[in-house]
């Protein structure tokens, strides 16, 4: 029953089903419009993260570094880079569950600074996960629509990730040095055996996510070593996000279908630059990963959609699921105003949007 409720209240699911539905007027879909290579590799990702997620790899982690922090600017510093390197191989989404309350815990304990840091983590997991193809689920979306191979997909990837750490290493430079207690470690111990199958299983993934092999394959096996290691595991996967992408792939066929409305869409499409900013704008009120279907299916510049789908998720608090996740785990744990942190949360948001989009432009121009 709670699957089902944590279903019915997703509100982007609420808003594909409605509009998948009214275009079912129109046309009907055609089968071969349904991605499956996307839908059986987004299922994989989401299981080996909540396979790792139960494993609490990640809350180990954390603690180590909270104990190596001495004063403020360092414990910033590694909560954002562990959240960056986190969100490439975990999802930005499991990454703001995970880190946040945690960092908040230490914060309310020290009477430390909560605003910045939770700000920074938020957005230092988005960074990570654009650089991998499963730390987004579009872009796995993108390496399966435009068959992008791995070499292909890193060089846009690692020169994004270069600027955003020189982005970040500027904001480090100008926050206080001040000194905190020591950090008492948490004692969790990690299931090293499944640990390490896990891994096998993810590198296992990765060749699926390249076409390497079969998709089908890594996904059978990922579900079978999460009802292995606990059944449970399978009642935290995000089925909203599965529907999502089924929603949106039913509602594109039928558009599709529809002269007019395929005219209008290409007139925004119609080159590089038009395609990037269209993916950012429309990333702010319909969230990045259904924008990235709508418009990868009516372009045929993979990179301007790659940053723009990315850059999109900085911005609103539609434009990127762990936006609104960062909202949500900050009302639950943090001791400060909530409103003061949605003011400066969206401030910081909208000037790292400014400031990468101006990046993505030039990275399009000179191809780094």
């Amino acid at each position: 029953m709670t699957v089902l409720k944590n279903i019915a209240k997703d509100r982007i699911l609420q808003i594909t089903v409605l509009i998948t539905i009214v275009s079912l007027f129109f046309a009907r879909p055609r089968l071969a419009d349904i991605n499956m290579h996307t839908l059986f590799s987004v299922a994989a990702m989401l299981t080996i993260i909540q396979i790792y997620a139960y494993l609490h790899v990640l809350d180990v982690l954390a603690y180590k570094m909270t104990s190596i922090a001495d004063d403020t600017r360092k414990l910033n510093i590694l909560f954002s880079l562990l959240a960056v390197v986190a969100g490439m191989f975990l999802g930005n989404d499991i990454t703001c569950l995970t880190l946040i309350p945690l960092y908040l815990n230490i914060a309310k304990k020290y009477n430390l600074p909560q605003i910045l840091p939770v700000t920074l983590i938020g957005m230092g997991a988005n960074v990570g996960a654009a650089f991998t193809p499963w730390g987004n689920p579009h872009n796995i979306f993108l390496v399966s629509r435009y068959d992008v191979g791995p070499a292909e997909f890193f060089r846009w990837s690692v020169p994004y990730l270069l600027a955003c750490l020189v982005i970040m290493g500027i904001v480090f430079f100008f926050i206080p040095t001040e000194k905190i207690p020591e950090q008492k470690v948490e004692s969790i111990k990690i299931s090293w055996r499944p640990t390490i199958i896990t891994t096998v299983v993810f590198i296992f993934f990765f060749f699926g996510v390249f076409r390497i092999v079969n998709i089908i394959w890594p996904m059978l096996v990922a579900i079978a070593l999460a009802l292995l290691i606990n059944p449970r595991i399978m009642l935290k996967i995000d089925y909203a996000l599965l529907l999502t992408f089924t929603g949106f792939f039913i509602f594109i066929s039928d558009i599709q279908q529809i002269p007019a409305i395929v005219g209008v869409i290409h007139m925004f499409v119609h080159s590089e630059n038009s395609t990037y900013l269209t993916s950012i704008i429309s990333s702010q009120v319909m969230s990045n990963v259904p924008s990235t279907i709508l418009v990868g299916k009516f372009t045929d510049y993979a990179q301007a959609l790659f940053l723009g789908s990315n850059i999109g998720g900085f911005g609103s608090a539609i434009g990127s699921m762990a936006n609104m996740l960062v909202l949500k785990t900050f009302n639950q744990h943090a001791s400060v105003s909530k409103s003061k942190f949605f003011k400066q949360w969206t401030i910081m948001q909208f000037i790292g949007l400014i400031i990468l989009t101006g990046v993505g432009y030039l990275l399009l121009i000179f191809r780094f």
